[in-house]
Formats: C-alpha cells, sequence, structure tokens
C-alpha cells in the first residue's frame, strides 16, 4: 500500500462541531502520527495541526469529511514522501 505524509491544518470557529470532529478523527487515528491543538481564546477560535501517513485517497477522505462541518475549514499540504508498505 502506498502512503504519504501531510500535515492538516484545521480552524475551528463553531464550538458546537467539536464532538463530530473528534469522532472523525478517531475513526482515523490509525493514520495519525501526531495531533496538536492551540485554543485561541481571544479570537474565540481553535486551530489544530494534524500529521499524517495514510494513502491519498484515505487523506483526501478525512479533509472532506472535515471541511463539510460548518464552522471549520481545512487545508491539507502534502511532503513528497512517499511509501510503499
Amino acid at each position: 500500500m502506498e502512503t504519504r505524509v501531510a500535515v492538516m491544518s484545521i480552524i475551528v470557529e463553531n464550538e458546537d462541531t467539536v464532538e463530530t470532529l473528534n469522532a472523525i478523527l478517531h475513526e482515523y487515528g490509525e493514520y495519525i502520527i501526531g495531533r496538536m491543538g492551540i485554543p485561541y481564546r481571544k479570537r474565540k477560535i481553535n486551530i489544530i495541526s494534524i500529521a499524517l501517513d495514510a494513502p491519498q485517497n484515505t487523506i483526501s477522505a478525512l479533509s472532506g469529511k472535515i471541511g463539510s462541518l460548518p464552522g471549520i475549514s481545512v487545508k491539507t499540504a502534502y511532503s513528497g514522501v512517499i511509501s510503499h508498505e
């Protein structure tokens, strides 16, 4: 299976979606290398960074699910590191 390393940046503007977001991330937990969350209280948002090692279509599916949540923005940056495990 071919996998890629990527970083997903998520900005949460709607706290009502956090529970759903966490459920989605849990569903893809086997692909998550690490996660960092930063609450920005002054602006009432949360900034989350997720490092992944997963097949391209899995990363795209995760990004699509997260991006469809109301009040959440997501962008993904892919590295050139590809593994054939």
